[in-house]
């Protein structure tokens, strides 16, 4: 039924998985929200992994808006996490922490603007855990 195929990169995908996952572009399509499904994966990452976890609770059934809150959720929960450990060291950890917060709202915008253009933006390895949590759900 699914037959497996490698796609480049190492990784094995199924070839009816890899046709919903990776749309070159979700827009115009509605969600179970309501919501154009661009708009959605925008407001996934609009307040961190607060609205990642709103989007994992509401949508039910668009892939592109759940991955999206996935990977929203895992990214900036990782992010809060680094921080609070970083602010635990001193000097050196305060240090990596001013460098990290500039980095983690450019890539808040980066992930933003990705969702809105309709894009599977995947991160290297939260994106494939994101991705994962899909097809386990499917």
């Amino acid at each position: 039924m699914n037959e497996n195929n490698s796609n480049g990169d190492g990784q094995t995908v199924f070839k009816e998985d890899a046709a919903d996952l990776h749309q070159p572009n979700s827009q115009g399509t509605k969600t179970s929200t309501g919501l154009e499904a661009n708009i959605a994966g925008l407001l996934c990452y609009v307040f961190g992994a607060i609205t990642g976890i709103v989007f994992l609770i509401l949508e039910k059934e668009n892939k592109f808006v759940r991955f999206h809150a996935w990977q929203s959720t895992i990214t900036f929960l990782t992010l809060v996490v680094l921080n609070f450990v970083l602010t635990a060291i001193p000097i050196i950890g305060w240090l990596i922490g001013l460098l990290i917060t500039p980095l983690g709202f450019i890539l808040w915008i980066v992930l933003m603007v990705m969702a809105y253009q309709g894009k599977w933006f995947k991160l290297p390895v939260i994106g494939n855990f994101s991705e994962n949590q899909l097809k386990n759900q499917a």
